[in-house]
């Protein structure tokens, strides 16, 4: 489970990837939350807006890592042009359904997420990445 979780706005894969060894910082337009596998937590908001197994995401190479290891070190993924849509398109209540089977998947894994904290999460997510789209950028995951 990670300690800092930080979602940001770049331009592309090199720009994100400077963000490897200290965050995004004032640098790039960011949102910030700890404690829960954020890599795990991508995989499985996809399967809920758009369907699909995490296995095939997994598969397929989702998340993917643009910079870092992921041996307990920092680590910068990308979200996938899939989520990202799926999240820019969803209307609130199924962002609010989303969380709420998002806190349930959690529960069942013995990981208590409250649900009006993974609506902020997954709210502000998806805010993020319609800011990032009217830019014409990508949205990032930094985590440390």
């Amino acid at each position: 489970m990670s300690t800092i979780v930080e979602f940001f706005v770049a331009p592309d894969d090199t720009s994100a990837s400077l963000a490897l060894k200290t965050g995004p910082g004032r640098a790039f337009e960011s949102l910030s939350f700890g404690n829960f596998d954020p890599e795990e937590a991508v995989v499985e908001w996809e399967c809920c807006l758009a369907g699909g197994s995490s296995e095939e995401l997994v598969e397929a190479g989702e998340p993917r890592i643009v910079a870092g290891q992921d041996d307990d070190g920092c680590v910068v993924f990308a979200i996938s042009p899939r989520l990202s849509t799926a999240l820019a398109d969803a209307p609130h209540s199924r962002l609010h359904d989303v969380a709420a089977s998002w806190a349930q998947l959690r529960a069942e894994d013995g990981e208590v997420i409250d649900v009006e904290i993974a609506e902020a999460i997954v709210g502000g997510l998806a805010a993020l990445v319609s800011t990032a789209r009217g830019q014409n950028q990508g949205v990032y995951c930094w985590v440390a």
